[in-house]
C-alpha cells in the first residue's frame, strides 16, 4: 500500500529508436510512439495519491508522463534537475559500442565512483549526492512521484541500501516501470 510518506520513482518509458545504442543521458530526445502510449498507461495505473507532488527531470522524456499523471491528479508538475540522468559529456549522442571501443573506461565509473568522469561529465558519487539531496529535501507530509531515469533512480536505492556501486546495474528498472520507497525518518 502507498501511503503519505512514500515516494513512487517512475523511469521514464522507451525513447525513439533513432537512439537504441546511444549513449544520451542528459540530452533531451523523444519517446517513441510505444514509449507514448507505455506512458499513458502508466498514467493510469500509478496509485492516485491525494495532494501528491508531482516531479520530473525537466527532459521531455520524463515530462510526458509528468504532464499526464498531473492531468489525472488534477496537480501540476514540477521539473527538477537533480533528477536528470547522469551527464555524460562528450559521450553525449555517441554510440555505446565506440564508446566502449575507446578503452577501459566505462568499468571506471564503478571502479573510481568519486573521481572519474565519463565524457567529462558528471561522477558516480556526485549523481549519488545529487539525487539524495532530492530525495532529503521533499515534503514528508505529502505523496511524492517522481519521473527520472535509471540511473538516479539505481543511486538513490543503492544509497538507500548502503550498497557499492557495482551493485547498482541490478537496480535499474526497465524502462516504463515503477517502484515505491519510504522517506527517511528524521
Amino acid at each position: 500500500m502507498i501511503s503519505h510518506g512514500n515516494v513512487i520513482l517512475v523511469r521514464h518509458a522507451a525513447v525513439d529508436a533513432a537512439y537504441h545504442g546511444i549513449c544520451y543521458g542528459r540530452a533531451d530526445i523523444p519517446l517513441s510512439a510505444a514509449g507514448i502510449r507505455v506512458s499513458q498507461r502508466l498514467a493510469q495505473s500509478i496509485p492516485a495519491l491525494e495532494g501528491a507532488t508531482i516531479f520530473h527531470s525537466g527532459l521531455e522524456r520524463t515530462r510526458v508522463l509528468a504532464d499526464q499523471l498531473a492531468a489525472r491528479l488534477a496537480g501540476k508538475p514540477v521539473a527538477y534537475e537533480a533528477l536528470r540522468e547522469r551527464d555524460f559529456g562528450i559521450w553525449e549522442l555517441q554510440a555505446w559500442d565506440a564508446i566502449h571501443d575507446s578503452g577501459e573506461e566505462i568499468a571506471r565509473m564503478v571502479t573510481e565512483p568519486d573521481t572519474f568522469r565519463p565524457g567529462g561529465g558528471e561522477t558516480t558519487a556526485e549523481l549519488q549526492r545529487r539525487v539524495v539531496r532530492w530525495f532529503r529535501s521533499i515534503n514528508r507530509a505529502h505523496p511524492v512521484i517522481a519521473v527520472t531515469h535509471g540511473g538516479p533512480i539505481a543511486a538513490l536505492l543503492g544509497a538507500q541500501q548502503q550498497l557499492p556501486v557495482a551493485d547498482w546495474v541490478r537496480l535499474i528498472p526497465a524502462c516504463g516501470t515503477w517502484t515505491s520507497l519510504s522517506t527517511p525518518r528524521e
